[in-house]
This record gives structure tokens, C-alpha cells and sequence, in this order.
């Protein structure tokens, strides 16, 4: 199990390599998703402060990039939960007004092709 402590919500539990977006969801956050998890619409953001994942999906490297995002941010769609995280999410329904969206799928999409982090565009 992992323990997620989440900015403004505080701990929630999570089975390892469960999708972040959907642990977050289960905890009780509004973590947006508008493009149902696949790397489309960056409405999943999540700044961390510990815990941050050294692997990245490279659709989540490339929407990041092309969003100007790059190292500031990451999709907690294209995340799998691994050891201890904290972490503040940066879009909610709440603090935006918006519907969540569709539900992300159990496992991630698009099929992920990992790359190492990436810190800049």
C-alpha cells in the first residue's frame, strides 16, 4: 500500500500501482479528468513535494511540453501509484466550477511507453 498525503484532504491509501487519478478520486479529492485519463486536456495536474515519481509516460512528457508544462507539473492520469507521495492537485472541481469528466479507465491510457522524467521542455 502507499500512503498519499494530499495537500488540502490529507492521507489516502493506495494499492500499489494504482492509477493516481483514480486513488485520488477514491480518497475523496475532485481531481478533474476531463478528457477521461489520457493524456489530453491536463485537468489532472498535481505539483509534488515528496515522492515524485523518476519515470514518465511519453504522452505525458509530450502533453506537458506542448502545454509549457514541463517540470512544473505532472498529469496524475499518466501516474502509477509507488511508495509514499505528498503532493497538492492543482485542478478540482471545487476550485474550478467544472465537472470532473469522464471516469479514467483502470489502467492507464494511452498504452504507456515510459521514459525517464524530464525536469524541461
Amino acid at each position: 500500500m502507499t500512503q498519499i498525503t494530499v495537500e488540502g484532504y490529507g492521507v489516502i491509501t493506495a494499492r500499489e500501482g494504482e492509477r493516481l487519478v483514480l486513488a485520488l478520486e477514491r480518497g475523496g479529492v475532485d481531481i478533474l479528468h476531463r478528457c477521461g485519463g489520457q493524456a489530453r486536456c491536463t485537468t489532472c495536474r498535481v505539483s509534488f513535494s515528496e515522492g515524485e515519481p523518476t519515470v514518465m509516460t511519453v504522452a505525458e512528457r509530450d502533453k506537458l511540453a506542448e502545454k509549457g508544462l514541463l517540470g512544473t507539473a505532472r498529469l496524475s492520469c499518466q501516474i502509477e501509484c509507488h511508495g509514499d507521495m505528498s503532493l497538492t492537485p492543482l485542478q478540482t472541481a471545487r476550485s474550478s466550477g467544472l465537472e470532473p469528466g469522464k471516469s479514467p479507465a483502470e489502467h492507464i491510457e494511452p498504452g504507456p511507453q515510459w521514459v525517464p522524467r524530464e525536469t524541461q521542455a
